[in-house]
C-alpha cells in the first residue's frame, strides 16, 4: 500500500515506519524537520517537508495515498492552547484525505469515558477522533491507555519514581484503574489492521490483559527491579504539586508531567473489547511488558524516546543577527586522531557525564529543574551513537557531521538561545584542531546579564572540558593500539 505517516518522528511513529517498510509498503513521511527524519536512516521511505497546520503541504503529501497514519498530538502547544492546534490539524487532514481519495485514516487516540473526562489532554484525543470521522474517509481509531515500553513518558515516570524513592506519599490518583499495553502490541495492532477490512470505520479499545492502578504498576515495576517499595496515599496533593515532584525526581519536565497526571486521574480501561477479537493475537501482560522495557534500557536498545517527540524546530544560526550573537571560543591542537576525538565528543553526557567539573553541570541541571526546565535527567538514548533531533541531557542534537562537527542546542532555561558546538579541523604540521564554541543569542537585558554572569564558569568548565576530551581520546588510542597491534 501507499502509506503516509504523520508524526513519523515521534515515539510511536519512529517505531512504526521501519516496520511498515519491512512489510513491503511504500511509505511517505511528512515532517517539519527534514534533518531529524533523515537521521533515522529509513531506507526506502520518502521524506517530505510539511506541516499539518498548512493545507497545501497536506494536499501535496496525500497524493496517490491509500492510508494515512495520524500520530500527531500537540501535548503542549507553544501558544498554550493545544486543543485548538489539534482540532485545526485534524480538520486539515480530514479535508485533504477526502480530496485526495484516501481509503482510510488510522488514528491512535486515548481511552477514558467521554462523560467523565475533565483532562484537556484526553478530551483533545477524543475530539481529534470525532473530527477525523466527520470527513468522508473511513477512520480506524485505536484507543489506548498507558503505553509501556523503553523510552515512553509514562514508563519513564514509573521507572524513575520507583528506582529513586524507597517510600512514596502519593495522591489518590494512584488508586485509579487503568489498562496498560506494551508498545510492541500497539505497533502490531496499527500494522495488522491494514489487512483486516472489518477494522475500517470502527473505534477499537486496546489494552493488555491486566487492569491495574498506578500504585499496582509501581509495585510490579519495583519487583521487576528487585526493589521493595512502600506507597502511601493522601488526599491533599494537587496535580500541580504532584507534577513538580515528578519533574524533580524524573526526567519528565513539569509541563508534560502535568498533562500525564491530569490524565491519570481518570479511569482508562477498555469499554468494549470486541474490536480486539478481530485480531488473532493477545497482548502481553504488564509484567512481561515491563521486563522487556527494562531489558531494552539495560542493553541500550531504546529505539525511540518521548524526548524525541514534540514541536522541535531547529533555530538556524545563520538566520540570527551576528551582531547580537555572543561567542566563547576555545581551541586546542593535538596529534590525537580525529576518530578517537569525535568518538569521545559524541559520547558526552548521559551516564558518562560531562568529563570535567561534572558537579557543576549537575548543579546547573538541578537549578534548571527548580525553574521548571528539563534538567540533566533525560540522559541519552544510546551511550555512544547520536542522531539529529534526539535529546542529550538538557541539550538537543541540532547538527551532526560524523568526524567533523556536533552542534547541541540548549533546552535548559537560558533567557535566549544557546548552542554548544564541537568542530574538528586540520591543524598545522599534521595535527588536528579541536574547536569548541559556546554561542548565545540573548533575549533582552535579562539575557545579557545571564551571559556575563556565566563567563567565569565558561572559563573554568569549557577549557577544562576541551583538555579532558583530548586526554580521554589519547588514552583510548593507546588502549586500542595495545588491543589491536598488528602481528
Amino acid at each position: 500500500m501507499n502509506i503516509l505517516v504523520l508524526g513519523g518522528t515521534g515515539y510511536i511513529g519512529g517505531r512504526l515506519v521501519p516496520r511498515l517498510l519491512a512489510a513491503g509498503h511504500s511509505v511517505r513521511v511528512m515532517v517539519r524537520n527534514r534533518a531529524k527524519a533523515s537521521a533515522r536512516n529509513w531506507k526506502g521511505a520518502e521524506i517530505v517537508h510539511g506541516d499539518v497546520l498548512y493545507r497545501p503541504d497536506l494536499a501535496a503529501a496525500c497524493r496517490e495515498t491509500d492510508v494515512i497514519y495520524y500520530l500527531v498530538h500537540s501535548m503542549v502547544a507553544d501558544s498554550g492552547d493545544f486543543e485548538e492546534v489539534d482540532r485545526v490539524a485534524a480538520e486539515n487532514v480530514a479535508s485533504a484525505a477526502a480530496t485526495a481519495g484516501v481509503k482510510r485514516i488510522i488514528y491512535l487516540g486515548g481511552l477514558g469515558k467521554r462523560d467523565a473526562v475533565t483532562s484537556a489532554h484526553l478530551r483533545s484525543r477524543h475530539e481529534v477522533g470525532d473530527v477525523l470521522r466527520s470527513g468522508a474517509t473511513p477512520v480506524t481509531e485505536f484507543r489506548a491507555a498507558i503505553i509501556i515500553g523503553s523510552g515512553s513518558a509514562s514508563f519513564e515516570m514509573i521507572h524513575h519514581l520507583v528506582n529513586r524513592l524507597p517510600a512514596m506519599i502519593c495522591p489518590r490518583w494512584v488508586l485509579v484503574r487503568t489498562q496498560p499495553i506494551s508498545i510492541k502490541d500497539v505497533i502490531r495492532y496499527l500494522i495488522e489492521c491494514l489487512h483486516i477490512p472489518a477494522t475500517a470505520g470502527r473505534v477499537i479499545d486496546i489494552g493488555g490483559p491486566d487492569v491495574l492502578t498506578y500504585r499496582d504498576m509501581m509495585l510490579v515495576t519495583a519487583r521487576a527491579l528487585g526493589l521493595r517499595r512502600y506507597i502511601f496515599t493522601v488526599p491533599v496533593l494537587t496535580p500541580g504539586l504532584s507534577s513538580y515532584w515528578v519533574n524533580l525526581i524524573s526526567p519528565i519536565p513539569f509541563s508534560l508531567a502535568r498533562v500525564l497526571i491530569e490524565s491519570l486521574r481518570h479511569e482508562t480501561v477498555c469499554e468494549d473489547a470486541s474490536g480486539m477479537e478481530l485480531f488473532d493475537f493477545r497482548p502481553m501482560d504488564f509484567r512481561l511488558a515491563v521486563d522487556r522495557a527494562l531489558e531494552n534500557v539495560r542493553s541500550f536498545k531504546v529505539e525511540t524516546t518521548w524526548a524525541e517527540s514534540g514541536n522541535y524546530t531547529p533555530q538556524v544560526l545563520d538566520s540570527l543577527d551576528p551582531s547580537h550573537l555572543r561567542v566563547d571560543r576555545n581551541v586546542i591542537e593535538t596529534t590525537v586522531g580525529r576518530e578517537a576525538l569525535f568518538r569521545i565528543i559524541s559520547s558526552i553526557g548521559g551516564n558518562r557525564g560531562w568529563y570535567y567539573a561534572d558537579w557543576m553541570w549537575r548543579i546547573r541541571g538541578f537549578i534548571d529543574k527548580q525553574l521548571g526546565g528539563v534538567g540533566l535527567r533525560r540522559g541519552r538514548r544510546h551511550p555512544v551513537h547520536v542522531t539529529v533531533g534526539e535529546a542529550l541531557d538538557f541539550w538537543r542534537v541540532e547538527a551532526l557531521v560524523p568526524g567533523e562537527r556536533l552542534l547541541l542546542r540548549a533546552e535548559m532555561i537560558v533567557w535566549g538561545h544557546a548552542w554548544l558546538e564541537f568542530r574538528l579541523e586540520d591543524g598545522p604540521a599534521g595535527t588536528n584542531r579541536l574547536v569548541q564554541n559556546a554561542l548565545y543569542y540573548p533575549h533582552g537585558v535579562g539575557g545579557l546579564i545571564y551571559w556575563y554572569c556565566m563567563i567565569p564558569f565558561h572559563l573554568i568548565v569549557f577549557r577544562g572540558l576541551l583538555r579532558t576530551i583530548v586526554d580521554l581520546a589519547r588514552r583510548e588510542e593507546r588502549i586500542s593500539g595495545r588491543n589491536f597491534r598488528p602481528v
